[in-house]
């Protein structure tokens, strides 16, 4: 096993958060389906609008990262987002991104996919494009809508939100990429075909052995290949698909509340997919400190794990509050019922 260190050094020079306004409670879910306990520890989620998708939600994610890297959109060689819920089966999103934040033409803009990780795997191949030389400036995104069959244990937790991510040279970066490691195999954990509208899922077959062997392999692995302990780290950031099991595995790798209590935003907004475990990370470079160490590992059903780790330098005092945080995101609230959520997310079937 080896990490994965760009030759040229690379890190994150830009970032921004989108969460849409709308919220629907928990309680309310239980009240229409009559589950009395609701499911699992998550307070609400957040819903798109009517108007809102995986397109339009990375837009202003990415024109929030373009206020903080302070580059023009016309230096960026790749556009990648990845999603488990893009707009269109055959049609991209990154090209409609891409043009809509003004890149150049000249761009590569593809679609990742590879459920909940589908963020980190963006923000991985766009490390080695920098660190290749291959491209100055690289824009990744992670972003989801809310995908949560009616009555199904998915819809209290299946949220909608996301961060993207500029790459570019780690001498001008406000965290700097230190190493990264995947761990992957074939565990038929969570899927939804292309013909149906809502994944289907294994039930607690996705903690083990799925989130949870797949997680602390990659951190494992990362830990002794990078030589680390869980106490080098002042922030970890685990993919949430609820608020149990990243609290879970935090405490059997040996790391603390306090480390991943910033990032742990599932119990407020809910699961977010490919777009939780870089939300997570945004949400702790808006209070992070110059010389921070941040670990973020990833999870995506299928199923793998991205492990990797950042250190933050003296530009995070400047660029974090050069765009809104995700906090602010999370304050902006709007409370909905399940029949405007069943509007908005397109519940009703008309026979």
């Amino acid at each position: 096993m080896a990490l994965l260190i760009p030759e040229n050094p690379v890190g994150i020079i830009g970032y921004g958060a989108y969460i849409p306004r709308y919220r629907i409670p928990a309680a309310e879910i239980a009240r229409v389906w009559h589950d009395e306990g609701g499911g699992v520890p998550v307070k609400e989620k957040a819903v798109p609008g009517p108007d809102e998708d995986t397109i339009t939600m990375s837009i202003e994610a990415a024109r929030n990262a373009l206020q903080r890297a302070e580059i023009d959109p016309l230096l960026l060689r790749a556009v990648w987002i990845g999603s488990e819920s893009h707009p269109y089966a055959v049609k991209p999103s990154g090209t409609v991104v891409a043009e809509a934040i003004g890149a150049d033409t000249a761009i590569s803009a593809a679609d990742f996919e590879f459920a909940c990780k589908a963020g980190t795997e963006a923000l991985i191949a766009g490390m080695g494009m920098v660190g290749s030389k291959m491209a100055q400036y690289v824009l990744a995104i992670g972003m989801d809508t809310a995908q949560g069959k009616p009555g199904d244990v998915l819809e209290y937790t299946a949220a909608a939100g996301g961060a993207a991510f500029i790459l570019g040279t780690a001498d001008e970066s406000l965290a700097v990429i230190e190493a990264a490691f995947s761990f992957v195999s074939d565990t038929p954990d969570f899927w939804r075909r292309q013909s149906e509208k809502y994944p289907e899922h294994s039930q607690r077959f996705t903690g083990e052995p799925a989130y949870f062997h797949h997680i602390s392999n990659s951190v494992n692995a990362f830990l002794e290949e990078s030589g680390t302990k869980p106490e080098d780290y002042q922030h970890v950031v685990f993919h949430q698909p609820n608020s149990k099991f990243p609290q879970k595995i935090a405490k059997d790798l040996g790391f603390s509340k306090e480390q991943i209590s910033t990032g742990l935003l599932a119990p407020i907004i809910g699961n977010t997919y490919s777009g939780a475990a870089l939300l997570g990370l945004s949400a702790v470079l808006d209070i992070a400190k110059p010389g921070d160490r941040i670990l973020v590992a990833s999870f995506g059903s299928g199923a793998g794990s991205d492990a990797f780790s950042l250190r933050v330098t003296e530009r995070i005092t400047a660029r974090a509050k050069m765009a809104p945080t995700t906090q602010q995101y999370i304050q902006r609230r709007t409370e909905i019922d399940y029949a405007i959520y069943a509007r908005y997310r397109d519940k009703y079937v008309l026979k």
